[in-house]
């Protein structure tokens, strides 16, 4: 059976088109897909993201089981409401999820992941905490919805019980606080987001987030779907799990390094096949293409350069800038001039360094 989050009937009564994703009957768009990444890069967009995973970690051990657990350092997280973006690696190295942790006491940090590796991320989480006596709760009460774009946090904070916008509006990015919408329902509202732009990410009780989605269409946000979410992370320079990276990849070859801590005496699971892999050579790294003709780059396609063949992860039309962008894994080494295969020819794409898009504008020279 398809899982359906519980605004499932407010997407369908906005004229979404809805597709299976990860096993989540989710909207792709509610008409035009071009329109709502504009909406979300000028204005103000929102996102049902539900369907992904908040889970809450509780015990006298829980910083131990994530220093452990993590591929960065919680030890960076000391502020309550502090948010720290992080992967969990296997003992080879390779990526199981990425994911956000938020430190919200000293016996209590929660964690939001992915939909589509819900299943194994959770056998992977309560295998590992039982050394730490650690409690794993899974908080599927909570539904959850971004604001994204440039106005989104001014229309979201217009929301809120007067006795928190101030606080709220001073948040600082990558924090989390508690707060309280106009009726009282309690709401936990993080300044982290997927899209490049400015906003929240909203958890609201399950059996208030019909009523929260309704007000943010009343203050003019637009919906938007898993289609804009994807072109605007892509222009963000921002990982996709699964695509870009996998079990079999490691963060040296999905260019995500700086999320790596190697913090001395802490010993995270896959540290030493990271170790081992950085004192041989990474032999793959990943970047960023732009091909100025016509053309649309697509996961897959081969890409052609004197250091050998590498491959388009994710790739798409970008709305901001015009053209066709992607990332892809190539060989380390000199790349010469790159091409890629597409329908039998061979395309000149340039390579740049992403993101491709920051604060709503292309990146000078992409």
């Amino acid at each position: 059976m398809t899982a359906k989050t519980v605004l499932n009937e407010a997407h369908r009564a906005q004229g979404a088109r809805m597709v299976d994703f990860g096993g989540w009957d989710m909207p792709i768009n509610y008409g035009s897909q071009i329109e709502e990444h504009h909406a979300v890069r000028q204005d103000a967009g929102m996102f049902d993201v539900s369907h992904m995973t908040v889970v809450d970690l509780h015990g006298e051990r829980v910083r131990d089981f994530l220093r452990r657990l993590l591929a960065n350092s919680v030890d960076k997280l000391t502020e309550h409401g502090k948010a720290l973006y992080t992967c969990m690696l296997n003992e080879r190295g390779g990526v199981i999820d990425d994911l956000i942790v938020y430190y919200l006491g000293e016996h209590f940090f929660r964690i939001v992941v992915n939909a589509a590796t819900r299943e194994k991320d959770l056998a992977w989480i309560e295998r590992q905490a039982q050394a730490f006596e650690v409690e794993v709760r899974v908080r599927d009460d909570f539904a959850m919805i971004a604001v994204q774009g440039p106005n989104a946090r001014e229309k979201m904070i217009g929301l809120l019980a007067e006795v928190d916008r101030e606080r709220i509006e001073a948040m600082g990015k990558f924090h989390a606080a508690a707060a309280q919408a106009l009726h009282g329902v309690p709401l936990f509202v993080a300044r982290t987001g997927y899209t490049g732009e400015d906003g929240f990410e909203v958890m609201v009780p399950e059996e208030h987030a019909v009523e929260l989605w309704q007000a943010l269409l009343d203050a003019g946000v637009r919906p938007a779907g898993l289609g804009a979410r994807d072109t605007l992370r892509l222009e963000a320079g921002m990982n996709l799990y699964g695509q870009d990276m996998d079990e079999d990849v490691s963060p040296w070859e999905a260019s995500l390094g700086w999320t790596v801590a190697m913090d001395e005496g802490r010993d995270f699971i896959g540290r030493g096949a990271l170790e081992a892999q950085k004192e041989q050579g990474v032999k793959r790294r990943m970047i960023g293409l732009v091909l100025d003709e016509k053309g649309v780059l697509r996961h897959g396609q081969t890409v052609l350069t004197d250091a050998g063949e590498g491959e388009i992860l994710s790739g798409s039309f970008s709305p901001t800038l015009g053209k066709a962008i992607a990332f892809a894994r190539v060989p380390s080494g000199e790349l010469g001039d790159v091409r890629v295969a597409i329908r039998n020819r061979e395309l000149p794409v340039r390579v740049v360094k992403y993101p491709f898009v920051r604060d709503g504008k292309p990146r000078e020279g992409i």
